[in-house]
Formats: structure tokens, C-alpha cells, sequence
């Protein structure tokens, strides 16, 4: 039988009434918080950013521990209660008759879905495809360029290991050459930035690999700026945004990139499980996928999605993901997320022995921000936040950059940020608290 798109349609929004109807949006906090968005339609982003009853209410809409202060966002972030109760609803419906809700009603929204990821990110859904983390996403794109012995490919020491790991083993399988830039961090100028890429690059340089957050400390890199100086060269780009999309206010076309992998369980607060892989739409061909499709040198971008049986349920509530993060809007969150991290970190800095390892400039952090105790190990540092005051970070040990990584994320709240303040306080003055 064909496939009746207006149908299909209409029973995807039932679904989805179906899911509102029983959804945190339905109780008197996810009522409150629509008042708050209603109202927030007509206030500026300066005017938002610091309201903490504005921010309470967002909150709500998350399931958070009550024991627990999670600081540690930048790993995965939770997911709010309507994308999880999304996944639950899209799970049940699977398993009422597998390989039909799957296969015939659910995947039929991948299309949709792609064109929405496509229209946040700002291009074409002919060039996303759905994958299941930044991993997949940029090995997809490590593994499938057409590399001969001698390439030269430039990247960061302080890159994601996943990342480095997997240019190594094509270093090691097919003989091309890895040139190494070393950052220094924190980092204030975008000429030195830049200058330290550039100087990397030869006439044997093909592709330069340019992680758009550092996720170690929260460094901003000036990806578009050094975009443009490879593409002068013939150079391409690879953009790692694991920790930049739906944390900062870009869209793709705005780095100037060809190819370009994140996470959606990360900023964008979907299911544990969902990213994104874009390609620009004229390179497409010329990349082979990492899991053989029926034509590997198809200019359809599907082809990089040939994975077999996945979570539906996970793929399709990247939707509600989406939803809500337009709700509280994108530069709002930015803003939100850079006033919390300098909220806690301007009452720390001054203090003996404390030391914060990120730049506090805007251009150059959002987020994520390292703290550093002298005489304290970065195990130290995070066994005592967790072990007296159940806080939770990441204790750093990388190359170059070396302390505690604290991240908060929108249902964080100046009065969570307090406890952690405190705490350094108390180990600032006690050694131990």
C-alpha cells in the first residue's frame, strides 16, 4: 500500500497530543512556566538572563536530583520531563507490535525530524543525517575521506580522544601524516588562535580538524576564522560541535565548514543517544560511510544512516528536544548559561589558592569553566565536592590543562551555584572543608 503522507501526519500529531495530554505541561509547574514564556515574549534577553523566578520555573521541567548538584553537564545533560515522557510513550507504542509502529509509523518521521535539525542548524536537510553521538557523527567523517599516504592533517592536542584516536588509527592504516597544534589555555586572542593553525598547514595540508568548544575547559575557538584561512588554501574543514550546538548562538553556515558532527544529548538535552552529522551537500559523494550503505558513492545523504534496527523512541523525541529549546530560545540559553558560570565564578576567582583555568570573556567561554586549587590535585578537588557536599564535577588531566570542570545548565539556579560556593570557600580556608 503507498505510503499516505497526510495520514501518517495526522497520526504522528495524535501521538504527540497524546503525549502532551499526560505531560509535565499539563501540571500546575509546567502551567507556571508557560505563564512565564507567555510573559518573557515581550521582556529582552538582558532582562531574562538574571531573573531567578524565570529561571525556578524552567527548572521544574526537569527531573533533578534532590540529593545530588550536577555540575557535570557537560558530559550529557538530563533530559526535561516532556522528552523523557516522549521516549517512554514512543517506547511503549514499539512494543506493542515491533516491526510495525518501528518500522512503518515511526521511522517515517525521520524525514520531518530532518528537516527540523536541518532548520535549527541552518541548512539544507539534504545535508543532516541522524546518528547517535558526536563519535559517530565525525568518525563517519574521519574514516570516510579519501586520504592517500602523505595527507597531512592538522589537529589539536587538546581535541576529544575519541577524535584523536580515530585520526590516529588512519595515521597508522593508511600512512597519512597528523600535524600537531599545542593551545596553551586559556586563550584571549583570536589572532594568536588562528596564527597557531596556520603556521601548521603545508601545501600537503588536506584537512584541519577544529574542535569548536574545547571540552577539557571550555575554550571557544574562532572556527569560522580559521575555516576561512584553510578553505584559502584549498584546505577542507571538519568542525567537532559536541559542546558548541544548542549551547551557543550559531548556525552551521556561520563556521564556513564541510563537514560537522555534535551530540544532541549534550546542549540540546534530547535522549541519551542522538546526534547529528552534517555534510556539505557537493562533498557528500566523495565521503563513504561508515557502515556500508547499498551505494556507498550516493549523493544522498541517507546513505550515512544505513545502521539497521535503532531506538525509534530515542530518534523520534529528538522532536520534543527541539520544542523546548525553542521555547527558552537559543540566545537566551547562551546568555543564561555565561551569567551562571561568571555568577559563581566572580565570587571564587579572588581567593589564595584558587585559580579559574577558562577565560571569563564571552567570546572565548559560555559554560563550562575549570577550577583549579593550588596544592590540590584535580581527583582531590573533586572528591571533596562530591564526598562533603555531593557536587558533582570532573576532575581534568589532559595534556596541558589540569583541575575540576564545573558545568552548569539552564535548571541550574544561582541558589545551586551557592553550595558550590561555599564548599570552595570552605576549602580555600580549611584545606579539607
Amino acid at each position: 500500500m503507498a505510503f499516505d503522507r497526510r495520514n501518517f501526519l495526522q497520526r504522528l500529531a495524535a501521538t504527540g497530543a497524546a503525549v502532551a495530554a499526560g505531560s509535565f505541561f499539563q501540571t500546575l509547574e509546567g502551567q507556571a512556566l508557560q505563564e512565564q514564556l507567555q510573559a518573557a515574549r515581550h521582556r529582552s534577553t538582558a532582562d531574562i538572563t538574571p531573573d531567578e523566578e524565570f529561571w525556578y520555573w524552567v527548572k521544574q521541567a526537569y527531573t533533578v536530583s534532590p540529593t545530588i548538584l550536577n555540575l557535570n553537564n557537560g558530559g550529557v545533560s538530563p533530559q526535561p520531563r516532556v522528552v523523557q515522557e516522549a521516549v517512554e510513550r514512543y517506547n511503549r507504542l514499539s512494543n506493542e507490535a515491533p516491526s510495525y509502529y518501528m518500522w512503518r509509523i515511526l521511522d517515517k518521521g525521520r524525514e520531518p525530524l530532518r528537516a527540523r535539525l536541518a532548520d535549527l542548524a541552518g541548512v539544507s536537510p539534504e545535508e543532516i543525517a541522524i546518528q547517535r553521538n558526536s563519535s559517530e557523527a565525525l568518525e563517519t567523517i574521519i574514516f570516510g575521506l579519501r586520504l592517500q599516504p602523505g595527507d597531512e592533517v592538522v589537529l589539536a592536542k587538546q581535541d576529544y580522544p575519541n577524535m584523536i584516536n580515530a585520526w590516529k588509527q588512519r595515521a597508522h592504516r593508511d600512512g597519512i601524516v597528523l600535524k600537531w597544534v599545542n593551545l596553551d589555555l586559556p586563550l584571549e586572542d583570536e589572532d594568536f588562535i588562528v596564527g597557531k593553525y596556520v603556521e601548521a598547514f603545508s601545501p600537503r595540508t588536506r584537512i584541519v580538524h577544529i574542535t569548536h568548544i574545547i571540552n577539557w575547559m571550555g575554550q571557544i575557538l574562532p572556527a569560522q576564522r580559521i575555516a576561512r584561512e584553510a578553505h584559502q588554501r584549498g584546505i577542507e574543514v571538519v568542525v567537532d560541535a559536541a559542546h558548541s550546538f544548542a549551547h551557543l548562538d550559531f548556525q552551521i553556515p556561520d563556521l564556513d565548514c564541510d563537514y560537522f558532527g555534535t551530540s544532541l544529548h549534550k546542549w540540546l538535552c534530547a535522549p541519551f543517544g542522538s546526534g547529528m552529522l552534517y555534510v556539505k551537500k557537493d562533498k557528500i559523494k566523495n565521503l563513504y560511510p561508515l557502515l556500508a550503505a547499498p551505494d556507498p558513492e550516493a549523493d544522498d545523504i541517507r546513505k550515512f544512516e544505513a545502521l539497521g534496527t535503532r531506538s525509534f523512541a530515542i530518534e523520534q523525541a529528538i522532536g520534543q528536544a527541539i520544542d523546548f529549546h525553542e521555547l527558552i530560545g537559543t540566545e537566551r540559553k547562551q546568555q543564561r548559561l555565561h551569567y551562571l558560570k561568571s555568577w559563581w565564578t566572580d565570587r571564587v576567582k579572588d581567593l589564595p589558592v584558587i585559580r579559574i583555568g577558562t577565560s571569563l570573556d564571552p567570546r572565548f567561554s559560555c559554560a563550562i569553566a575549570l577550577l583549579q586549587v593550588e596544592g590540590k590535585t584535580p581527583k582531590e578537588v573533586h572528591d571533596y565536592l562530591f564526598n562533603r557536599h555531593k557536587i558533582h564535577t570532573v576532575p581534568i588531566n589532559w595534556e596541558n590543562i589540569h583541575g575540576v570542570r564545573v558545568t552548569p545548565n539552564v535548571y541550574t539556579t544561582t541558589k545551586d551555584l551557592e553550595r558550590l560556593v561555599e564548599a570552595i570557600h570552605q576549602l580555600q580556608k580549611n584545606g579539607s572543608g
